[in-house]
């Protein structure tokens, strides 16, 4: 469906000027989810620097960054000061639903649009208060959900040979509350899948001891291990776990192991960690802005930064496809014109296609593609110290596998 893009460039941009704000932490414990952001950024402005056609008129795009620094008060704050004080007609948004839900909230009570992704979809549309029936009026947002991550996990599991006991690591957060949900998260579909769940309750997060969890993991036999942790919590853990003994067949985690520095750094203990994947250099999408398949985007970011690819390069682009498609559409400024395109959007993107308010879900809410995956070591001499394998894609079909996944030595 649709894909043709409606964003038209040129013309000089003399008409007016149209504002985005952006926020992303790039700073604090946060920081890996904004690590695509310059690369980005330099993109966009240099196809928008001609101007960007709204109806007859050309305008300036202006994209305003605030670094949120991983705080979600600052978040609210630095939403707040591109409303009042840039005056801004948009406001893009990524980066967990710590960081995302204070500045959607910001724009919805003053009636500005919102662009957001990257945070599961239910702790941002339920975790703001968001009823099904009525939904946001200004606030959009695109990303997988929760019962994606538990069948993706569930599918992991089940191809691994294991006692079925399942150790969940969630801290005290908007992430690691829904996830642990015993009705809506991670225990609901273990239990219903036939595994044993245990719980030791939210850590607290940026925790520097774990010992307590691991001894109750290791009581009770837990093979696996599941959560959604920050990447600092995770390493914490898993490097205790290892120093005391404690040696599960899989652990699949959420958010933790997205960065390949993240899995470098922990060394040989990161090899086989598994992980949910949105998007690699091998997803069969295009860019509606450029026409670039996901290996030519994953191609020039590795070139230009010399760092290797991530997931989030994929998504902070597929934001801006989505932005400048919706401020065509709108042919002005107006706010309320972009809302209406927002919420009208039907876009084929470098994620996959979009569209809100599909299969069921909150008018505010378009779901992508999910599947599951394992960091792997590599040779001396590759590319790269490990490489993530797509291993199981049964919600996602579309998307290739490119490995196996294997039980953790």
């Amino acid at each position: 469906g649709g894909g043709a893009n409606a964003a038209v460039f040129g013309g000089g941009g003399g008409d007016g000027t149209i504002k985005i704000g952006f926020t992303a932490p790039v700073t604090g414990a946060l920081a890996g989810f904004g690590e695509a952001n310059d690369f980005i950024l330099g993109e966009i402005n240099k196809l928008a620097a001609d101007g960007l056609m709204l109806g007859d008129k050309s305008y300036k795009v202006e994209i305003i960054f605030k670094d949120i620094e991983s705080n979600s008060d600052t978040a609210a704050s630095r939403a707040s000061e591109l409303i009042l004080d840039e005056g801004v007609d948009l406001i893009l948004s990524i980066a967990t639903p710590e960081m995302i839900n204070p500045v959607a909230d910001q724009c919805e009570a003053n009636g500005v649009p919102c662009m957001s992704t990257l945070a599961p979809w239910q702790p941002y549309f339920f975790g703001r208060g968001g009823d099904p029936a009525t939904g946001f009026e200004w606030t959009y947002h695109f990303f997988w959900g929760a019962n994606q991550l538990v069948g993706v996990f569930n599918e992991m599991w089940d191809s691994i040979e294991t006692n079925k006991k399942i150790g969940l690591l969630c801290g005290n957060d908007p992430d690691g509350n829904a996830l642990a949900d015993p009705a809506t998260g991670f225990p609901a579909g273990a239990t219903a899948a036939g595994y044993t769940v245990v719980d030791p309750g939210r850590f607290q997060v940026l925790s520097d001891d774990f010992s307590s969890i691991i001894g109750q993991f290791k009581d009770e036999g837990v093979e696996i291990v599941v959560g959604i942790p920050l990447p600092p919590d995770f390493a914490t853990f898993w490097t205790q776990a290892k120093q005391q003994g404690f040696n599960p067949k899989l652990v699949t985690m959420a958010k933790a192991v997205l960065f390949a520095s993240s899995v470098e750094a922990l060394g040989d203990i990161g090899d086989g960690l598994a992980s949910e994947i949105w998007w690699t250099p091998n997803h069969p999408f295009k860019s509606s802005l450029t026409g670039a398949s996901a290996k030519d985007l994953t191609g020039q970011w590795e070139q230009a930064t010399g760092k290797q690819w991530t997931q989030f390069v994929g998504f902070a682009h597929a934001l801006f496809e989505m932005a400048l498609d919706v401020v065509s559409r709108a042919g002005s400024t107006d706010k309320q014109a972009i809302a209406d395109a927002a919420a009208a959007t039907t876009l084929d993107t470098i994620v996959g296609p979009l569209k809100f308010g599909a299969d069921g879900l909150p008018k505010n809410i378009s779901r992508t593609a999910l599947v599951g995956g394992q960091w792997q070591k590599q040779p001396a001499g590759s590319p790269h110290p490990f490489e993530l394998f797509v291993t199981n894609n049964s919600l996602s079909p579309e998307i290739p596998k490119t490995g196996d996944l294997k039980p953790l030595a």
